[in-house]
């Protein structure tokens, strides 16, 4: 090995030991101005001293690479719209950290390998480069199992809570209430939305304006039908029955789609079947068909 690719490794080895203890809270403990600075008063005369930590001066180039990594493996949406999809309360900048920090440990561990090993250069750059890719694809990847998960949750939940919603407004609730009672008094994935959309309520903004940004949060067409429906809250005098109505809908829909899960699980079961009956059946084909050929050409 020569002299450049050892000094190489070492760097990137003192690199990822830096970025590993930089993310250790035992490590990077901060400061009690600091923790402060959001409670002190804007008018002082000297101000607060903040310092800058290694995080947040290479979160932004991280966040601008991993963007354009992503649109390159046809991501098109934002990091931060698939974390909140996700449910996961991260930030985007902190997740991009994270995220080139495991490939970073990947990229060294491979290297260490590849140096203890000694392999074929063509495999050894193979596994260099594979390495990390593999990480940050591992990594995204289980942000959109998250996902997957999540909506399936949510299409599972979502007619309990449509017909708790009918049930509340039909016994003199108004809309923003119930979404506050429900919020308040359940668990689970619309729960959760729920209480953001009560919470922006609070904060101000109509109800109709919370439920859409819940519709484009989530984004699912369930959820956009039953935003629609209520979204009419102001307009129509049963808002009870339509809810109810679209309660019913949602749970058929849950129904086709839990039936046409068991239909392909079916078909899946048949193919180790199909596979074990077929291979005994070809050879015991094969062998009077050898034995009729023998007799034909006279071997």
């Amino acid at each position: 090995m020569s002299t450049a690719t050892a000094l190489t490794i070492w760097v990137l080895l003192a690199a990822g030991v830096a970025l590993l203890f930089n993310g250790a809270p035992w490590f990077r403990r901060t400061p009690l101005v600091q923790r402060l600075a959001p409670y002190a008063r804007r008018s002082s005369a000297g101000g607060v001293r903040t310092t800058v930590t290694l995080q947040q001066v290479i979160a932004p180039w991280l966040e601008q690479v991993g963007a354009r990594a992503g649109r390159a493996v046809g991501l098109t949406q934002d990091l931060a719209t698939r974390l909140e999809r996700a449910g996961r309360d991260v930030d985007p900048a902190a997740f991009r950290v994270t995220q080139f920090t495991r490939a970073l440990v990947a990229l060294l561990v491979s290297a260490g390998a590849v140096v203890a090993l000694g392999p074929p250069p063509a495999t050894a750059a193979l596994a260099i480069a594979g390495a990390p890719l593999l990480a940050l694809l591992a990594t995204e990847q289980q942000v959109g199992a998250a996902i997957d998960q999540r909506r399936r949750d949510m299409r599972a939940e979502l007619p309990v809570v449509a017909e708790q919603l009918g049930l509340l407004l039909a016994a003199g609730y108004s809309l923003p209430r119930a979404i506050g009672r429900l919020a308040e008094r359940s668990d689970g994935a619309v729960a959760t939305d729920l209480q953001q959309v009560a919470r922006r309520i609070r904060q101000g903004l109509g109800t109709s304006e919370a439920l859409a940004e819940w519709a484009e949060r989530a984004g699912l067409d369930t959820v956009d039908r039953l935003v629609a429906v209520l979204r009419l809250h102001d307009d129509a005098g049963d808002l009870g029955m339509l809810i109810a109505e679209e309660a019913r809908s949602i749970r058929a829909a849950a129904h086709r789609d839990l039936l046409e899960q068991i239909e392909r699980r079916a078909q899946l079961v048949w193919v180790p079947v199909t596979v074990a009956t077929l291979v005994p059946g070809l050879i015991f084909l094969a062998v009077p068909f050898m034995s009729a050929m023998a007799q034909v050409t006279g071997g």
